[in-house]
């Protein structure tokens, strides 16, 4: 039987230094191979413990049921300040609970219907650029979905393509941020003092700044066009404009910079990510494809897609699904016990680094039926129902629930139907793709495919 690619895991125990060396070059390959079937694990370093928690019930507790006692670990934080500052992505208590209360109304159902014909337009300029393309040499696809992604960010939250002169720039700083970016920043693994610098690279810190002073320049005249009265209504407008209930006040610029990064990073690096191992999968299981291709001809027609036609895109959006079972784009999520707890009947302590893994859930030998195959029809059988409501957190879970997982949802499901109307994809043999985590999962030397017309 075919299986996906899935990286190897480390044999055997390993020193300390050998295993942080291991998680530098890649977290996935990293890990024991008992981690797909046990229900938590403790990790012991001179500095800290860690607690793998794969258990349904855990991972509940923590993420749904008491999920003030188990804030996000500042950890987390260490490699991303100097793109991210303070957004949502990182803070935690009545700060996070603020910029939630400001962000989310945005991300509302009936706002997602207004924003998908920005999201179609940046799906039909990736079918165009693509034509270029399909003449079933290899193709490296990551830098396609990751410019599709891009303009969808771009075309939804300030209603402007890609190809506007600083949108481009965005774009282009940003992968230079990410080959600039270490898997782990130095403070993530030393219990260091808060006033001891971090040391990030000067690459990091430079692309980080530059990136940061173009989303300034937007946000500023977006500010400028909210005041005229003349905002476009798009996303960037609404959260912009959107008061805090509480308090009645609405983001600053500098609050505004800290969300619009996050929302590129997590938006456009997230989506790229699940696009791109949903199209090579498809590339893998050739009937799959032809069921999504045949099914976005039937829904779309010869036309341009609408909204109501979503809908009609249900083996497509199970294939998205499956893809994201699969290759969760961030695989791993860290939080910290507030407080001492007994999990299992082992003593965590207060302070302890608490690791929720949608990657080793997804495939978790003792959850799912047959967790390592393909397969987008399990969502229609018990274990895959069942699964879904227990075992299944791409976007996490709870409170902290991606606030834009129904745009994700959407904007996958659109443009994998978009792309395979229009071409079909097949694998490169001399190029297999295996994942590696780092900031997402990704191809360790890129995502080849052969494009052609269909």
């Amino acid at each position: 039987m075919t299986l996906p690619p899935k990286p190897p895991a480390r044999a055997g125990r390993v020193s300390l230094w050998r295993y942080l060396r291991l998680f530098r070059q890649d977290i996935l390959s990293a890990q024991p191979a008992r981690l797909y079937r046990a229900w938590m694990a403790e990790f012991r370093t001179p500095f800290f413990r860690s607690y793998m928690c794969n258990q349904p019930e855990l991972v509940d507790l923590v993420l749904k049921q008491r999920p003030d006692d188990f804030p996000k670990s500042n950890r987390v934080r260490e490699g991303l300040t100097p793109l991210l500052g303070n957004s949502v992505f990182v803070t935690n208590g009545d700060v996070w609970k603020r910029q939630r209360r400001i962000i989310d109304p945005a991300f509302e159902g009936g706002r997602l219907k207004g924003t998908f014909p920005a999201m179609c337009a940046a799906g039909q300029s990736a079918v165009a650029r693509l034509a270029a393309m399909a003449d079933g040499a290899p193709r490296e696809i990551e830098a396609e979905t990751s410019h599709v992604a891009a303009d969808v960010i771009f075309r939804t939250l300030f209603s402007i393509p890609i190809e506007n002169e600083i949108a481009g720039r965005v774009f282009a700083e940003f992968r230079e941020h990410q080959r600039a970016q270490p898997v782990v920043n130095l403070g993530a693994l030393l219990p260091l003092p808060s006033w001891v610098p971090r040391f990030h690279a000067r690459r990091t810190k430079a692309t980080a700044a530059i990136i940061r002073g173009l989303i300034t320049q937007l946000t500023a005249a977006r500010m400028a066009e909210i005041e005229a009265g003349a905002a476009p209504d798009d996303l960037a407008t609404k959260i912009m404009t959107t008061p805090d209930p509480l308090d009645g006040k609405t983001f600053e610029t500098e609050e505004m910079v800290d969300q619009v990064a996050i929302f590129f990073l997590a938006g456009h690096e997230t989506s790229a990510s699940a696009l791109a191992w949903a199209l090579y999968l498809l590339a893998m299981f050739p009937d799959w494809q032809e069921q999504v291709a045949a099914e976005a001809s039937t829904a779309f027609g010869d036309g341009t897609p609408e909204f109501a036609h979503m809908s009609k895109l249900r083996i497509t959006r199970d294939v998205f699904r499956e893809t994201l079972r699969l290759y969760p784009p961030v695989p791993m999520m860290v939080r910290e016990a507030s407080q001492d707890e007994t999990f299992r009947g082992r003593a965590v302590r207060r302070g302890s680094q608490i690791v929720l893994s949608p990657w080793h859930l997804h495939r978790h030998e003792r959850l799912w039926d047959e967790p390592d195959v393909f397969d987008p029809g399990r969502y229609g059988t018990e274990n895959g129902k069942a699964c879904m409501r227990n075992a299944y957190m791409p976007f996490s879970a709870g409170q902290r629930v991606c606030t834009g997982a129904g745009f994700a949802m959407i904007e996958g499901v659109l443009l994998l139907a978009m792309l395979v109307r229009a071409y079909r994809f097949d694998v490169v043999a001399e190029r297999p793709a295996m994942p590696v985590a780092h900031l997402t999962v990704r191809g360790k030397d890129g995502i080849w495919l052969r494009i052609s017309k269909r």
